[in-house]
């Protein structure tokens, strides 16, 4: 999931400073379609509750919710894989043993070979994390940015601090922190093999999102934030919850 948060944001960057034309004339499809319903529902809700910042979080809330049957899903596949790695962990250690004493190129991929049988013998993948939550955010984002900055209304309206329009650093601070703590509750969650291997992308993902904050409309790390935030409890009980009732994988039952 990772791998597909930076291919998002590097394709929202590609967008955005590609200073995509058709978001901003009417008879595009990405305007008549995408933005421009932003543009209205955003209005709307913010009529409704007095504020286009609150309707930028409910906005998010909206998504997250949506896509929370795909996050619980994920979280049970990794549940599952940590069983499943319990099982195989004293014949992995013995293979990972044999493989630091290897003394040679061909007999370390003998070894990587029994590794990768042992692997697929359990249907384990350790790579294996859910994308597409992800990339279905990947729209919302684009529609969101292009909301802001072509509306004059909602660019230059004031919530809390900040403008929604103007890149504000505090906030993209604190979207930089809850996809952080998010991402270091995500880890729990997964098998220390998988853990290893997820630690230095799962780390890139909060750069990116605090990187890419500090030069967007300052609604766009709010959107950002509070997803972290929905996502660091939503992660906190699916954990809790996989924790008391064990998942079984489909086909053992």
């Amino acid at each position: 999931m990772k791998k597909s948060l930076i291919l998002a944001l590097t394709l929202l960057s590609a967008v955005i400073l590609s200073g995509c034309q058709s978001a901003q004339t009417e008879g595009h499809f990405f305007h008549d379609y995408l933005v421009s319903p932003f543009v209205e529902l955003i209005h709307s809700l913010g009529v409704m509750l007095g504020n286009y910042g609150l309707a930028v979080i409910v906005i998010t809330i909206a998504v997250r919710l949506i896509l929370m049957p795909l996050m619980l899903n994920s979280m049970k596949k990794q549940a599952v894989m940590r069983q499943k790695m319990e099982v195989v962990k004293p014949k992995m250690t013995e293979i990972q043993e044999r493989l630091k004493a290897a003394k040679n190129p061909e007999e370390q991929r003998k070894i990587q070979m029994e590794m990768m049988g042992l692997y697929k013998e359990h249907n384990i993948n350790p790579m294996s994390m859910g994308c597409l939550p992800v990339l279905l955010q990947t729209p919302v984002w684009m529609g969101l940015y292009y909301a802001i900055t072509i509306s004059e209304d909602i660019k230059a309206h004031e919530f809390l601090w900040f403008r929604l329009g103007q890149p504000d650093i505090a906030m993209a601070l604190i979207a930089g922190v809850m996809y952080y703590i998010q991402f270091k509750i995500s880890m729990k969650t997964m098998p220390a093999e998988q853990q290893q291997q997820m630690k230095f992308i799962g780390l890139l993902s909060p750069a990116m999102i605090l990187i890419f904050s500090l030069t967007t409309p300052a609604a766009l790390p709010l959107y950002w934030a509070v997803s972290g935030l929905i996502l660091i409890f939503q992660s906190w009980i699916g954990r809790k919850y996989f924790q008391t009732h064990p998942p079984v994988e489909e086909g053992t039952k």
